[in-house]
Parts: structure tokens; sequence; C-alpha cells
């Protein structure tokens, strides 16, 4: 068999009743990277490549659908965000958006609290496309991530409430990297 025309399905019927059960468990749990290791390295020897695991796995979600636990989404309303932030060590004095990604949510945004005495960040939110998809209900983001314009207007809104200042370096390019808000910053960006 030609691993390239291998499909899901049969890479699935190739694994051994023991990894399917696993891969099936981890599914259920919503642990997609976990499911994907043992699919892969149970198969690996077969000719089964990352990607082909992936897929494997991916069939398994949209199969065994609504059984799935979905890990919840983080709340996005002010309310819920300002109760998290209060709860936050020390003093919030910034809301921030920062990007991240991983190998299973692509790009997302995270809102941050920070924080002086002590200084640090504090996660309240993490958006994910899906989330953000589902947030703005059909509204077409335009060229905007959904995540960053999901994470932009709750972030703004939030430290509006909260009175502090909002920033977000990079809302219209996914940037790991870009500069951090610091207390020498004023205003909004």
């Amino acid at each position: 068999m030609n691993a390239d025309e291998t499909s899901a399905d049969e890479w699935w019927d190739l694994l051994p009743d023991g990894i399917r059960a696993q891969v099936d468990g981890y599914v259920l749990q919503d642990a997609f990277m976990r499911a994907v290791r043992v699919a892969w390295t149970a198969g690996r020897a077969a000719g089964l490549g990352l990607t082909d695991a992936q897929r494997v796995v991916h069939e398994r979600y949209v199969r065994l659908g609504d059984r799935i636990a979905r890990t919840p989404d983080d709340p996005l309303d002010v309310d819920s965000l300002t109760a998290l932030a209060a709860g936050a060590p020390g003093r919030v004095v910034a809301v921030e958006a920062v990007w991240d990604g991983d190998t299973v949510h692509d790009w997302f945004v995270n809102l941050l609290a920070v924080t002086t005495a002590p200084d640090g960040d504090h996660r309240l939110a993490t958006v994910y496309r899906g989330r953000a998809v589902r947030h703005l209900d059909g509204e077409d983001p335009g060229a905007r991530h959904p995540s960053a314009l999901v994470a932009d207007r709750t972030g703004r809104a939030l430290a509006a409430h909260l009175g502090v200042p909002f920033h977000f370096a990079s809302p219209d390019t996914a940037d790991d990297e870009a500069p951090r808000w610091r207390p020498s910053h004023s205003g909004t960006s």
C-alpha cells in the first residue's frame, strides 16, 4: 500500500485494537496531541506519518462528535474577566493581548492582566480561532484573524471597565515576539 494514497480510514484499520481504543480514549477527553502521538508512534513502522496521524485523529473527532468532553472555552464577558483580574495578585495596571501559537490551535491570542506589586502577567482568557468565530456569530472579521479581532474588542472593553490602558502590539499580524507593554508606556494602543 502506498503511504501517500492511504486514507485516514485505512490507517485506522491498520492500527491494533488496543491502540485504537487508546486513541479514542484521548479523543473523548479532547486530548488531540496525545491521540496523535499514540497513533503516530504505533503506526510509524507501517509508514504512518505525522500528517496522516493528525488526519486519523481528526476523523475520530468527526465520528465521535457529541460524545467528546470538550475543553470549555474561557469566558469573554467583561464581568467574568473583571472577576478574574480582581483575583490576580497585585494591582492591575494594564490589559494586554499577546499572540501565541501551537501545533494544535495554530495562532491564538492570550488576554493578560498586567500587575505591579508584584510585577507579573496573569492570563485571563485564551481566544482560540474556533471560540472567536463562534463569538463573532457570523460577522466577517475581514482581513484580521478572528482571534485578534475578538481579543482586541474584549481587551479594550475590559481595560475601559477597569480604567487601565490596553495594549495589543500586533493586532493585524500574528507575532509572538511583538513588543510587550511596560509601565513606561502611556495610553492605549
